[in-house]
Parts: structure tokens; C-alpha cells; sequence
């Protein structure tokens, strides 16, 4: 694994996992002789895994799992300080922790994951319903159109957005209303390889017309999911539907 290409959260969770383990550990030494046994000084050391992996992720909480369980075996089994054990009772407590610390970290980085998912459905949302109650209610297409600008901006981690009505020129990577980027006729992966380092078009229809398109200027290194990218869609469409409104005869929305 090489640290370098990894986000900042993420080296820093690997780091607290090679370290917390060995720092709890070095904290217990002076206990391990009579005043607790290794039982409950392993049961400390998945607590400290589990913590990892909370804040962490699951490749976090792994090597925590693995780093507890190698310096459980290297302070706290006879012989001390080497990486033995003589006696079946530790190494049996030494396997049970690494299969526990394990189980219980990844069990944390899957439930962590599952809180950051129904916060970002939440806010995913309400980014809708503020976006469509504008729509319904706003003076003219363009409140509209600047409050999906900053709403895509935010939503796919973008440098900048603008709105170009009518045209259509050009041939710009488009995102499409599956939530898919076309880049020419091939789809671009944008799980692998993050959003195309060029403008990428969003085009905005009302009603089956086409009113113009939202051009999205990627940050580099960005790779949006799939539910940011189909969020971007149905924004895009509210601004569709506000220019609709305004062009229709009655001006009625």
C-alpha cells in the first residue's frame, strides 16, 4: 500500500492503525504481571480496533485487528518480547483477538458507512425539494438557474459551473440522465478513473425542449458516486422545468 496516493483521511486512519494498538499495548505493559490478565487486556485491545475502525475504514480497522494481535503476542505471551508463545491458553486468546478484532472492525467501518450514506440521502434530499419549491415559486428561470449552478457545484465537488442557453456547441464529455458520463460514444468510468479533467455538459430540457446546459468544471481528482451524479440530473431537470414555465404562453408554472 503505498501511502502517497492515499487521501489524507485515509493515511491518517492507516497511520492510528499500525500505532494505537502498539501505544494501548505499551500503556498495559506495567499491568500484565498479576493485575490484569491477558483475557481482558486482549478485550482492551479490540476496543481500541473498533475505534479505528469507526473513524476510519475498513482496511483501517484490518491492520489495527493485526497490529493488536502482533504486539498482544510480543508483551503480553511468555516469552515476553519475542514473538512466541508458549503456552496454549495465550496463543488461543492471541487468535481469538485477531478473529475478533477482525470481525468487529470491519462489522464498525460497515456500520459507519451505512450513517455517512443515510446523511448524504438526507441532504441529497433536501437539496431537491429546496431546489423544485424554487422553481415553483421563483420570479424568473435565472434564481433558478444560479441556485442549481451553486447546488452542482457543491453536490459533485466541481471548481465552477455555468449555464449556456441554447447552444450546443461543441463535443464536451456529457453526463447523462442515467447519471452516466458519455466521453464521444464511450461511456467513461468515472468510479476508476474520476470525472474527465475537461468542461462536461449537463443539457436541461423542459417539456421535451431543450433550453440549454449546464457546463461543469471538474476538480481534479474528483470521482462523484453514482447518486451524486443522478442528484446533478434531477437539479438540472428543476432548471428545465423553470424555463419551461417562463416560455410557455400562459407563463403559468
Amino acid at each position: 500500500m503505498n501511502m502517497a496516493f492515499l487521501p489524507i483521511r485515509d493515511t491518517v486512519a492507516v497511520a492510528a492503525a499500525v500505532l494505537a494498538p502498539l501505544l494501548a499495548a505499551a500503556l498495559l505493559v506495567p499491568l500484565r504481571e498479576g493485575f490484569i490478565s491477558n483475557a481482558n487486556i486482549a478485550l482492551i485491545m479490540v476496543v481500541v480496533v473498533v475505534a479505528v475502525a469507526a473513524v476510519g475504514s475498513r482496511v483501517a480497522g484490518a491492520l489495527a485487528a493485526i497490529s493488536a494481535a502482533i504486539w498482544f503476542d510480543f508483551l503480553f505471551t511468555h516469552p515476553y518480547n519475542e514473538f512466541a508463545i508458549l503456552k496454549p491458553g495465550d496463543l488461543q486468546t492471541a487468535f481469538l483477538l485477531l478473529v475478533v478484532g477482525l470481525a468487529t472492525s470491519q462489522i464498525a467501518a460497515w456500520a459507519r458507512r451505512l450513517r455517512v450514506i443515510a446523511v448524504t440521502d438526507a441532504d441529497y434530499l433536501a437539496r431537491i425539494h429546496d431546489t423544485a419549491a424554487l422553481a415553483q415559486t421563483a420570479s424568473s428561470p435565472s434564481e433558478v438557474i444560479d441556485e442549481v449552478q451553486d447546488q452542482l457545484a457543491d453536490v459533485l465537488q466541481l471548481r465552477g459551473c455555468r449555464f449556456e442557453y441554447g447552444t450546443l456547441l461543441g463535443h464536451p464529455p456529457r453526463l447523462e440522465q442515467d447519471g452516466t458520463i458519455m466521453m464521444g460514444h464511450w461511456h467513461w468510468d468515472v468510479e476508476r478513473r474520476g470525472l474527465p479533467d475537461r468542461e462536461i455538459e449537463l443539457r436541461t430540457f423542459g417539456n421535451g425542449h431543450y433550453y440549454g446546459r449546464f457546463m461543469l468544471q471538474p476538480t481534479p481528482g474528483t470521482s462523484p458516486s453514482l447518486q451524486a451524479r443522478l442528484v446533478a440530473v434531477t437539479l438540472a431537470d428543476q432548471a428545465g422545468h423553470a424555463l419551461d414555465a417562463a416560455a410557455s404562453p400562459t407563463g403559468t408554472r
